[in-house]
């Protein structure tokens, strides 16, 4: 299995959509509503040009997405990591996450968020990831938790 990680562009919306509504549509039949799920062309153009994505390729086969805002000063947050579910349970989530750290390698705290009942994505954070829960809260009507994850960047001194 070979993965590897190309940057969104405009072009590629359509293949986002079909992968997004793949790897949300569970969450959109459970929940009646969910914000990465049945997204419009232009949503999805805007959110690449707001929100940079790399797409994940199996094997050349576009699989899933990596999405991650730059809010400054180390600070990042993860608003996506999704894998079609055909394609879930190999070590593909986990590998574009740990493909994530090194890209981004100023960071010093990453924050995320998934609804409360979802089980298997507390357990992904938490177990293969390493995040900490950092509390819960509501979005709409769904219960949502708060994931946190930190590391001291060391500064080095030039006296």
């Amino acid at each position: 299995m070979s993965l590897k990680y190309i940057k969104a562009k405009k072009e590629d919306t359509d293949m986002l959509i079909e992968i997004y509504n793949a790897s949300f549509y569970d969450d959109y039949i459970k929940y009646g509503e969910c914000p990465a799920y049945g997204r419009t062309r232009e949503s999805m153009e805007e959110s690449i040009e707001k929100f940079p994505k790399l797409i994940i390729y199996c094997d050349d086969i576009p699989v899933g997405v990596i999405s991650v805002v730059n809010r400054g000063e180390g600070e990042y947050y993860l608003g996506c990591l999704c894998v079609i579910p055909e394609y879930q349970g190999k070590g593909i989530g986990t590998q574009a996450f740990k493909y994530m750290l090194g890209y981004y390698t100023d960071w010093s705290k990453i924050t995320l968020i998934t609804p409360a009942d979802k089980e298997e994505n507390i357990n992904f954070y938490t177990k293969k990831c390493g995040f900490k829960i950092d509390g819960t809260d509501m979005d709409g009507h769904v219960k949502v938790v708060h994931f946190l994850m930190e590391r001291q960047i060391p500064s080095y001194r030039t006296d």
